[in-house]
């Protein structure tokens, strides 16, 4: 019972994805300081750094959406995309990469997100990593952190220090309760620490750009930490009792945070249920 469960919810996003009119979509930008914006439209946020030495992109969204990705990177920068890099595997961060590989865009991600990845060779990472990377670019370094097993075994948390900004994908999320990947490596454990590095790494100024929602603080982050240690001990709890996972779910051990979370739909219930199978190993 405990698979169907998750292949229910795994089958309701991929129709949710299905159901996206991307002709609709509107990219919208943010200038977040000096030569560094975000770019909003459908799926994961977009980083942008713009300059003399070129543009480098962090996430590259949905397929359909690159032509008016480039279009409102064109807005920012004449000067073209060099880099991209890829937070982690999942399409709505890494769908548009085979198009942006075919335009010489030079894409970088984890060793992890390159043998998970299923696309054409012009949409694999060029160079891939296993310790931190550093760019030094338009006056800016730009740090990748390898963040190991959280949201999936492939995350990745870039840092613009002269900037203040981090940005998480998907292993923060600020309007959806987290997702544990655990199909691609993501762990309950991981996840927490990867979130106290953020914390660590944050002073009160920090802008935390998470993977959905709008930018945050880490007095954010710290919240979310702390919700995700009270359902985990809530979760085991009920494990204890010898609940099933199906019991689990129903009783809404979440039902005191869902409002203070924009986006609950079914990630409630599936983060539950992420930590029922996390717990019950």
């Amino acid at each position: 019972m405990k698979q169907i469960v998750m292949l229910v919810l795994a089958a309701a996003a991929a129709c949710a994805q299905g159901q996206i009119d991307f002709s609709k979509v509107e990219i919208k930008t943010t200038k977040v300081g000096n030569n560094f914006y975000t770019l909003e439209g459908s799926g994961g946020m977009i980083g942008v750094l713009a300059g003399p030495d070129g543009v480098l992109m962090v996430d590259a969204q949905y397929a359909p959406l690159t032509q008016k990705i480039v279009a409102a990177v064109r807005q920012i920068s004449t000067l073209p995309i060099r880099f991209l890099i890829n937070t982690h595997v999942h399409p709505d961060h890494t769908g548009g990469d085979e198009n942006l590989g075919k335009m010489g865009v030079t894409i970088i991600a984890r060793d992890e997100v390159r043998a998970r990845l299923k696309v054409p060779p012009a949409g694999l990472p060029l160079i891939t990593y296993e310790g931190s990377l550093t760019f030094h670019m338009n006056g800016e370094e730009v740090d990748l952190i390898p963040v190991l097993r959280a949201h999936t075994d492939g995350d990745t948390l870039v840092h613009f220090p002269g900037l203040d900004v981090l940005m998480t994908g998907d292993f923060y999320r600020s309007v959806q309760y987290p997702n544990i990947d655990r199909a691609n490596g993501g762990t309950l454990n991981g996840l927490v620490d990867a979130l106290g590095v953020v914390i660590g790494m944050s002073g009160p100024n920090t802008k935390i750009i998470p993977g959905h929602g709008p930018t945050v603080d880490r007095t954010a982050v710290m919240a979310q930490r702390d919700m995700i240690l009270v359902m985990k001990d809530r979760v085991a709890e009920l494990i204890a009792q010898g609940k099933s996972v199906e019991e689990v779910v129903a009783s809404k051990p979440t039902a005191d945070y869902d409002a203070h979370v924009q986006e609950v739909a079914t990630t409630g219930d599936r983060f539950v249920g992420q930590l029922y199978a996390e717990l019950k190993k």
